[in-house]
């Protein structure tokens, strides 16, 4: 039953998503966006003997579950129980060289954005990175002033508007982990397969509860920009990309262009 309710739409690859369409802040710059990536970490029960390799930056084991959302807030793909400790970068990576995943790939122009963990490569599009250069939301609202809150360049302001994008799937993260209290303390003595089953029903649930369309107090919360999702499975920090295996150089470079151009279109709209 999940993977015929966690999967796209049939015209994902074709249509403009309404979430960009009606706002002024992504359309017509992020017309080509068909949804959002990232990985999510839910503590695991496992052996003694076997805890090392699921203990990661979170200080305790957990699985480390790479996701796919679309702008309705649902799931579109998910590939579940991997170690703590496994790099996103080497998830993202098989999940696209394995067929028999049917990971919903990009087709054209359209991309999904992703954070600055993963590459910026065709497909995909992540924000600029460097040591003075903000991207989380979070790093824009410090500071004491208004002129020390708003982005700074034309970098920063790209940076700003993705991170505001791919907020989505933070809020998606955060309605699915605050239903689920399970997911915050798995029993000791579920097998870990089991576990890694259990990531899968409860996404495959909220995504029936999504769509089935009756309204839902978390799902309406959350549907707010603004909304604050305490129990979300991302991190503001900034990870260095790991390797790839996929890239070519012409994939990055083409990549590069259209992020420096969606960056001018924003700052041409802004002037």
């Amino acid at each position: 039953m999940s993977a015929d309710i966690i999967r796209p739409a049939p015209n994902y690859n074709d249509d403009v998503p309404v979430h960009i369409l009606n706002n002024p802040r992504y359309y017509p710059m992020f017309k080509d966006c068909i949804g959002a990536i990232d990985g999510t970490h839910v503590r695991a029960s496992v052996r003694q003997s076997e805890q090392a390799k699921y203990i990661g930056r979170k200080g305790y084991a957990t699985q480390n579950i790479m996701v796919v959302c679309d702008f309705n807030m649902c799931f579109t793909f998910v590939w579940a129980g991997w170690e703590g400790t496994a790099h996103d970068t080497r998830i993202f990576n098989e999940a696209l060289e394995r067929p028999e995943l049917q990971f919903p790939h990009p087709t054209g122009d359209k991309y999904y954005v992703v954070d600055a963990g993963y590459p910026n490569t065709k497909g995909y599009l992540a924000p600029y990175k460097g040591t003075h250069i903000r991207y989380h939301l979070p790093d824009f609202q410090r500071g004491h002033t208004s002129a020390m809150r708003a982005p700074r360049g034309s970098k920063e302001t790209f940076n700003y508007h993705h991170s505001s994008l791919r907020n989505i799937i933070e809020r998606t993260f955060g309605v699915w982990k605050a239903r689920w209290a399970l997911l915050r303390d798995m029993h000791v003595n579920y097998k870990y397969e089991h576990q890694v089953s259990i990531v899968i029903a409860s996404m495959a649930i909220h995504n029936f509860i999504r769509k089935v369309g009756m309204f839902d107090e978390a799902f309406n919360r959350a549907q707010q920009e603004s909304y604050n999702p305490t129990q979300g499975g991302t991190s503001n920090e900034v990870h260095e990309e790991g390797p790839s295996t996929r890239r070519t150089n012409n994939d990055d470079l083409y990549m590069a262009a259209i992020r420096d151009i969606i960056a001018q279109d924003i700052m041409e709209l802004r002037g």
